[in-house]
């Protein structure tokens, strides 16, 4: 795949290509939302590498152990480091918005070679966790980006803190920004923003082998994330005119919400009670 050619998901919800950030002239491989006309970048594989130019291309291996992109002069600036190999090797933009390497014959999760859901970036995508797999010790953590111009690793990380009782943290380096609380089997006790409701679900794991968070979202037609910015807000309402004509967005309730302004009502109450207002 060249610059200027994407990927796109079955769905047509996701699409994976090369882009510029803000008014940088760097390159980088990342997917974003298909059909947003601001293309919202929900993951960047070559985040401390760009590209100067637009010579780069991503392609595969003859045995799928190496997802690679390149530039003209045949230099690796990312690869997905996968240790085995495939007699079947594919590429594929999954709907979920994860990128996996597997064998072209074989649809089980457990048997990916490599997926971007296991290296997230600033974005929390619905299917996607963050926490500790305790056998290998790979963590899944969200880090904002720099700036909006580059994304980098920034100042703030979004993670779960295994030890003890497992907690939710954004730092800022060894520093606690914000600390949501323990797990008490429906939400982090912390979080009102978080708790049960009819939008988005939530899901926990702790046993031997893996600590993590999951949130999944009901209505999937709804494109839907939580994303760290530069400054450590989790992005909930800043999506320009997410919520329609004549409604506002209301970060203080669980889940941040759509509301009509003082005077109107919805048009379609039960579409507007799952979330969906297109």
């Amino acid at each position: 795949m060249a610059y200027g050619e994407t990927v796109v998901s079955a769905g047509k919800v996701y699409e994976l290509g090369f882009f510029s950030p803000g008014k940088s002239s760097a390159r980088y491989l990342g997917i974003w939302y298909k059909k947003d006309v601001e293309k919202i970048v929900a993951w960047v594989a070559n985040t401390n590498t760009p590209n100067s130019d637009s010579s780069g291309f991503l392609s595969i291996n003859a045995t799928g152990s190496r997802v690679l992109r390149m530039n003209s002069t045949n230099h690796i600036v990312w690869s997905s480091n996968a240790s085995t190999s495939l007699q079947n090797p594919v590429a594929v933009l999954l709907e979920s918005g994860n990128l996996v390497v597997k064998d072209g014959n074989d649809n089980n999760p457990d048997n990916f070679l490599w997926q971007s859901f296991d290296y997230p970036c600033d974005t929390l995508l619905p299917g996607m966790k963050i926490g500790k797999n305790l056998v290998t010790g790979m963590e899944w953590f969200l880090s904002s980006w720099k700036s909006i111009d580059d994304p980098a690793p920034g100042d703030f990380k979004f993670q779960v803190d295994p030890h003890g009782f497992p907690q939710l943290f954004t730092r800022k380096g060894p520093e606690i920004m914000y600390r949501a609380g323990s797990w008490n089997g429906l939400r982090w006790t912390g979080t009102p923003l978080l708790q049960p409701n009819p939008v988005y679900t939530h899901d926990f794991m702790s046993n031997e082998k893996e600590v993590s968070y999951t949130t999944g979202i009901r209505n999937t037609s709804v494109p839907s994330r939580f994303a760290v910015t530069p400054s450590a807000m989790l992005a909930l309402c800043n999506k320009y005119a997410m919520c329609g004509s004549y409604a506002s967005c209301n970060i203080n309730k669980s889940p941040a919400v759509c509301e009509c302004l003082e005077g109107f009502t919805p048009k379609s109450p039960g579409e507007w009670e799952i979330f969906r207002l297109d």
